[in-house]
C-alpha cells in the first residue's frame, strides 16, 4: 500500500500479506504537527475531509499539537471534491488560530490553499499546514501561492544523487513531471516483492511475504529499512518546506528539506500495535 493513509491499516486492521510501504495519518501528524508548534504555532484550527481519511488525520494531528504544547481551537469538516472553500475559511479565519491545519488531500488541498490566499489568510498572519501535500499538488498551486508551506514527505526526487536519477527516468517517461511519493514508493515496493519472488523461488504468498519482512528495504528510496511484523516499512520522514519563486532554480526545485525524522519515531510505536502478527513488542 502505497496511497492509502490510515494507520489502522498495519495495526486494527493488519494483515500477513500487507506491507504500508509510504507515509500514514500518524506519521504526517507528528512530523508537521510538532515541528509547527515548535516554532511557534501553538494555536490550530482544522478543515478537514469529511470522510475517514480526513477524520483519521485531523484526530492524530490534534493528539500531536497537544502533546507538544499547542491547542486546538475547532474545526469543520468539508465534503470530499468540495469546490468553494469559502465559508470553512471565513471560519478558520475568524478563530485567530495561529495555524489552519488542511486534513485534506489533492483537489481539495489545492483548492483550499488557493482559495485561502485569495482571501489574504496567510498575509494576514495565519499559517497553512497543508497535512498531505504531494510534489504536484505544489506544481498546480505554483510556488508564489505554495511558497513557505510546510509539508512531511518520506520522499522527494531532488534530494539526493539516487532520488534525482530515478526522478530523471520518471520525467522522461511522464511528460517531465516529477514522480509523487507514492509513486516512488509503489516502484520501490514492488521492486522488493519482485526481489523476494526471486530470492525463495516461488510466488507462494506465506514464503514471499516472510522473505520481504526479513529482507531490508535498500534502494533510490530507502537504506537499510526494516520491516515490521505487522508490515509496516520504517522508513524515514522528511520535513520539508516549499520553496519560494526565486529559491527555485529549475523545473520542480520545489522543497528545502529542514529536517529528517526517522522512521522510529514517525511512526506509531510498535507497543502501541494491536497486530497480532506483531509479537515483539518494542
Amino acid at each position: 500500500m502505497s496511497g492509502p493513509a490510515r494507520w489502522e491499516l498495519t495495526v486494527k486492521a493488519c494483515s500477513p500479506y500487507g506491507f504500508h510501504c509510504s507515509f500514514d495519518t500518524y506519521a504526517l501528524a507528528q512530523v508537521t504537527g510538532g515541528a509547527l508548534v515548535k516554532q511557534g504555532g501553538t494555536s490550530w484550527f482544522f478543515i478537514a475531509a469529511d470522510y475517514a481519511f480526513g477524520h483519521q488525520l485531523q484526530a492524530d494531528t490534534t493528539a500531536a499539537v497537544e502533546a507538544a504544547g499547542g491547542k486546538v481551537l475547532g474545526g469543520v469538516r468539508a465534503p470530499l471534491n468540495t469546490q468553494d472553500f469559502s465559508s470553512f475559511l471565513l471560519q478558520a479565519q475568524a478563530s485567530k488560530a495561529k495555524v489552519i491545519g488542511l486534513a485534506n488531500a489533492g483537489g481539495d488541498t489545492v483548492n483550499s490553499i488557493k482559495q485561502a490566499s485569495e482571501f489574504g489568510i496567510v498575509a494576514g498572519g495565519q499559517r497553512l499546514a497543508g497535512l498531505l501535500v504531494f510534489v504536484t499538488d505544489v506544481h498546480s498551486i505554483g510556488l508564489k501561492t505554495a511558497r513557505g508551506l510546510v509539508i512531511t514527505t518520506p520522499f522527494y526526487w531532488d534530494h539526493n544523487a539516487e532520488t534525482r536519477k530515478f526522478g530523471k527516468r520518471f520525467m522522461a517517461k511522464h511528460g517531465g513531471a516529477a514522480p509523487t511519493m507514492i509513486q516512488a514508493a509503489a516502484y520501490s515496493a514492488t521492486m522488493h516483492y519482485l526481489q523476494a519472488v526471486k530470492a525463495v523461488g516461488t510466488l507462494d504468498a506465506d514464503k514471499v511475504a516472510a522473505k520481504m519482512r526479513a529482507t531490508p528495504v535498500n534502494d533510490f528510496m530507502s537504506h537499510n529499512v526494516m520491516i515490521r511484523p505487522d508490515g509496516l516499512v520504517m522508513r524515514n520522514m522528511y520535513l520539508a518546506q516549499v520553496k519560494s519563486p526565486a529559491e527555485s532554480k529549475y523545473a520542480w526545485d520545489y522543497y528545502k528539506i529542514l529536517a529528517t525524522v526517522p522512521g522510529s519515531q514517525a511512526f506509531v510505536p510498535a507497543d502501541q500495535s494491536g497486530c497480532p502478527l506483531d509479537q515483539k513488542k518494542s
